[in-house]
Parts: structure tokens; sequence; C-alpha cells
């Protein structure tokens, strides 16, 4: 079943992007040992966290896992795309299907449900062999498809999630770095050191480089969620002309 597949294959990306995050992670540690880059990627030298369980470092790992499943969609949109390549049913100018002859089509397609060009030739088949109307098969078309759309859509609940908590891990890293300095500046024993002042402001900047850093990471999975979930929604759009074309347009009701 291609549904144990993509589990298979989802967990496998998962494990691949973990392995991902952490030899990124050790990379950098090593080539940024300081600076500014360094604070802003990793909060190298944090003077809240115990390195390596900083904000930053949480917030790649959640990264990588979005990424993950980033690919686990894409994956998903190519063998739905080459379905199409089948030959699953007549794509000449002349030939018109009866209902004898339905029933051939259907034999090859079961058991592949999961994709939804197979899903919807089964369904617009059974439809017809037991109404024997192209109008009641062409309607159910129609229906298989929004369905199927909300079933897409559905699918990317863990990724706009995963978009969502990274800006919000990003925040909370930024109230905390706020609240860790303003706590060292309430237990300096000179108020009036000018050094203090200076001091205050470097740790608040260290603080909101954890907000920078998510943003950033945010707009790349969006940007990576929309271009895959057009790319997922195009397939389910071609399986449905690729019906109507080719199955519904060619059904002869006598």
């Amino acid at each position: 079943m291609f549904g144990a597949n993509e589990l298979h294959h989802r967990l496998a990306s998962w494990a691949v992007s973990a392995a991902c995050a952490i030899g990124f992670i050790g990379m950098m540690s090593l080539l940024l040992t300081d600076g500014r880059v360094a604070a802003f990627l990793l909060d190298r030298n944090s003077t809240v966290f115990d390195y390596p369980f900083t904000i930053q470092n949480l917030m790649w790992l959640i990264f990588f896992g979005a990424l993950a499943e980033v690919a686990v969609r894409h994956r998903r949109a190519r063998v739905e795309s080459l379905q199409l390549d089948e030959g699953l049913l007549p794509e000449d100018d002349e030939t018109m299907l009866r209902l004898r002859d339905l029933g051939a089509i259907r034999t090859r397609v079961r058991g592949q449900e999961d994709f939804f060009l197979q899903r919807l030739i089964s369904r617009c088949i059974l439809q017809f062999q037991s109404a024997q109307s192209t109008d009641r098969a062409n309607a159910l078309l129609n229906s298989s498809l929004d369905l199927m759309q909300h079933e897409v859509d559905t699918k990317y609940s863990l990724l706009r999630y995963l978009v969502w908590v990274i800006p919000t891990v990003g925040f909370i890293g930024t109230v905390v770095g706020i609240a860790a300095a303003l706590d060292q500046a309430g237990a300096a024993d000179d108020f009036q050191d000018p050094a203090l002042l200076g001091e205050l402001t470097r740790s608040l900047g260290v603080a909101f480089y954890t907000t920078m850093l998510a943003l950033v990471q945010s707009a790349l999975l969006v940007l990576a969620q929309n271009v895959t979930q057009a790319s997922e929604e195009s397939a389910l759009n071609r399986a449905g002309q690729y019906c109507l074309d080719n199955l519904i347009n060619r059904l002869y009701e006598k």
C-alpha cells in the first residue's frame, strides 16, 4: 500500500532531517566560535543557556523537521503526477467507452485507490455502472475533486503548525533574553557604571536575534510550503481533467 510506503518515507525523512540538523549545528559550532554571526545563528556564547541547548539550535531542529515534511509532500506530488503517464484510460480521438468496457479498467486500478487518479477512475466507473448516467458520473467526479482538495489541504496541517511554531519559539527566546538582561542589570552593584548600559544593550541585541532568525526561517518555509502545495494541487487538478477528457466524455450510455 502506498500509505504504508508514505509513512515509511516520512519516518526516514524525519530521521535524515534530525541527522542533518545535528550535523549543521555541529559544523556551524566549529566554524563560528564568536562574533555576531555566531550569536545570530547559534547564540554561540549564550549567557542564558548552556550551549548547545539554545533557542536558536532548537529552531534549527524544527526548521529541518519542517523541510523533511516538505520533502514528503513534494515526493507525493511527484508520484501523483507520474500516474498520468500510466495510460489507464484511452487517450486517442475515437474510442468510446461502453458499459462492458469499464469492468476491465476498474480491475486495473483496483487496489491503487491511494492515488488520486485511480480513486477518481474507480468511483466514476462504479457510479456509471450503477446508474448508467453520464451526468451523475460527472457530478461524482466534481464532488470527489472537492473532497480531495480538502484532503490535500488537511495533509499540510503539520507543516503549517511547524511554520507557526518557529516564530513563536523565537519570540519566547527574545522574551527570555530580555528578562535575563534586565535581571542582570538589576543585580548590578553600581548603576552608575558606564559599562552597564553597553553590556545591557549587547544582551538585548542578542535576545532579538532569536526573533530575526525565526522570521527568516519562517519566510523560507512558507515559500517552500506554497510551492509544494501548489504542485500537489496541480497534480490533483490534472488527474480530474484527465478523467473528464478520457473517461466522462467517452462514456456511451446506450
